[in-house]
């Protein structure tokens, strides 16, 4: 059972005070120091190169990363990247890691004689605009950003191969293979990051053995709520266009799956099991739970907050993001809770949630490759940064050595447990072509539609989208 929460102080290379910072300082403050340089007035890309399209999930980096609706449309102008300027080494980061980064790498700058920019972009920005910038010399050396990033940037030939053998060992499996596309690692893992079950302990005091244990107990839970429709057995992540990222483990406990792996670990675009036999049964359990009251398709990500936060649900399905957003997140209206695994079948494997992987790649058109893989492979790949960053983000740390300093916090151990059964979130580029139409699948199910149906049409149009590429 959650009682605190735990957090280390990094060491080494980094003072107390600029934790303190990256966890306080305002977004619009300026926290340049030479020979660190931060963002200055953007202007524009002088490419109109194509970036590839994708409609995978982007990262808010404050409360849910995953939102696996592609981002609407907006009137605002397109942001550009901000212009390199004379730095020697460029990296881009977002507002959460930028301060911590900064602090990293002015040591790096001092060693090497060099100066280093870390220049400031939203997450959701950095993809998109390294696609653009890099091949016209206005982009960064390095870039933090998501695994599943690889897929597009690799197409675009925006990322270079980095060669980890030395330090591979040290980092969790989960991690590397993350990073690792069409056999080569194109980045240095720093944090993981995973849905669990999380459940209230006064309403549940002792975690299921079992997935039927657990919807028996929330099936029960709603029933002696029968009369308030508010109350939820399961408060799981829907939302009006599904949501294929929280639907994952439900469809491995069936023994569905998106695309297969192959011995490799790499994924198999050619093989779809959403109706799979396995995948079929998925989708049964989706639309009986929905009978029963137990799932709903209007369950939004706040509404789970909503509903977990106020005692109105058992159980909920999230990640970490859920337990720190700061106005309503689990640790903040002091709901207990306690972090598990998802229980498996009853004579069944654990359900496989997606793990979520951030680190640092280098940029092909780096004309500074050398300084710029040192910076990452020999920087941060310490036991100090990774936990410096940890105190920043709350992201369990991909080093082990680091994620076993933070694992006497029971959430970080809720939460790598659940991960350890976990897959990397597919990075290949057919994956652009699941979200909605799985999406659709699962919110109609929900609605009472046929759940044959609506999987077997779904994995149809998934197959002829990546047959047209």
């Amino acid at each position: 059972m959650r009682t605190r929460t735990f957090r280390v102080r990094a060491i080494g290379l980094l003072a107390t005070a600029a934790l303190i910072g990256a966890a306080c300082g305002d977004d619009n403050e300026d926290t340049a120091a030479e020979p660190v340089t931060t963002t200055a007035e953007a202007e524009a890309p002088t490419t109109t190169d194509a970036v590839v399209a994708t409609s995978a999930p982007e990262e808010t980096a404050t409360t849910e990363p995953m939102t696996t609706e592609p981002a609407a449309s907006t009137e605002a102008p397109a942001p550009t990247a901000p212009p390199r300027g004379d730095a020697d080494l460029v990296i881009w980061a977002d507002d959460t890691r930028q301060p911590i980064i900064e602090e990293i790498a002015a040591t790096f700058a001092e060693e090497n004689g060099i100066t280093v920019a870390v220049q400031e972009l939203e997450f959701g920005q950095i993809r998109e605009q390294m696609s653009l910038a890099a091949p016209a010399g206005n982009g960064p050396d390095i870039i933090i950003g998501a695994h599943d990033w690889l897929g597009e940037l690799v197409a675009n030939g925006v990322v270079e191969p980095l060669d980890v053998s030395g330090v591979a060992a040290d980092f969790q499996q989960v991690a590397i293979d993350a990073f690792t596309y069409d056999g080569q690692t194109y980045g240095l893992p720093y944090a993981i990051e995973n849905i669990a079950l999380v459940r209230n302990t006064d309403l549940v005091p002792e975690a299921p053995a079992t997935f039927e244990e657990m919807i028996q107990v929330a099936s029960d839970f709603k029933a002696e709520n029968a009369d308030d429709p508010t109350f939820q057995g399961i408060a799981l992540q829907v939302g009006p266009e599904g949501d294929a990222y929280h639907l994952q483990p439900i469809l491995s406990a069936f023994g569905g799956y998106i695309f297969a792996q192959n011995a490799d670990g790499t994924y198999n675009p050619e093989d779809l099991g959403i109706d799979s036999e396995g995948g079929l049964a998925a989708a049964q359990f989706l639309s009986e739970q929905a009978a029963s009251g137990l799932l709903s398709a209007d369950t939004s990500y706040d509404v789970m907050i909503e509903s977990f936060g106020t005692g109105k649900a058992a159980f909920a399905i999230t990640g970490p993001w859920a337990l720190s957003q700061a106005d309503n997140g689990f640790v903040a209206t002091g709901v207990p809770y306690e972090v598990t695994p998802i229980p498996a079948r009853e004579g069944g494997e654990a359900p496989s949630v997606f793990v979520g992987v951030q680190g640092f790649m280098v940029s092909s058109f780096s004309e500074q490759k050398e300084l710029a893989t040192s910076f990452v492979l020999d920087f941060m790949s310490q036991e100090s940064t990774q936990l410096a960053l940890f105190e920043a983000g709350g992201r369990a740390p991909a080093l082990t050595s680091a994620f076993e300093q933070v694992s006497g916090d029971a959430d970080v151990a809720g939460f790598g447990q659940s991960g350890a059964a976990g897959i990397p979130l597919p990075a290949i580029p057919e994956m652009s072509n699941v979200w909605s139409a799985l999406g659709l699948a699962q919110v109609n199910t929900l609605r009472g539609d046929d759940a044959a149906t609506e999987f077997t049409n779904a994995a149809a149009a998934i197959r002829e989208a990546i047959a047209g590429g």
